[in-house]
């Protein structure tokens, strides 16, 4: 892996995990926007718990060593959860605006995953 690379993926991965983090907390303690927007797309208010616990498991499984078959399924987990929020806000008829930090989540994925060390990758 070049020094490029590594550092595409560490600042990639680093920026996902705080993004993931940070929606994940507070989805966990159910602040009142994310509450009302979670409702207004449909889901029920529990969901928002299933959501940040969700995203703090995968930040926690793309940062710690080892474990490559995890890491990819909390990647594949990230990926479905923010392509999800993209669809539903589309579906909800919000703004462009609303669509910012679920496609930014989306390309971090992305660019994570591809830029991961070897020692991270499942080999199947």
């Amino acid at each position: 892996m070049t020094k490029k690379n590594k550092i595409i993926y560490w600042v990639a991965t680093l920026w996902l995990a705080l993004g993931m983090t940070a929606t994940g907390i507070v989805q966990l303690i159910q602040m009142k926007e994310e509450a009302e927007m979670i409702q207004r797309l449909g889901y029920p208010l529990y969901f928002l718990i299933l959501l940040g616990v969700w995203k703090i498991l995968g930040v926690i499984a793309i940062l710690i060593p080892k474990f490559p078959l995890l890491k990819e399924w909390a990647y594949a987990g990230f990926f479905f959860a923010m392509s999800g929020a993209v669809f539903s806000h589309l579906y909800c008829g919000d703004s462009v605006k609303e669509l910012f930090g679920p496609v930014l989540l989306i390309v971090l994925t992305v660019v994570s995953w591809y830029f991961r060390p070897a020692d991270r990758k499942a080999i199947v």
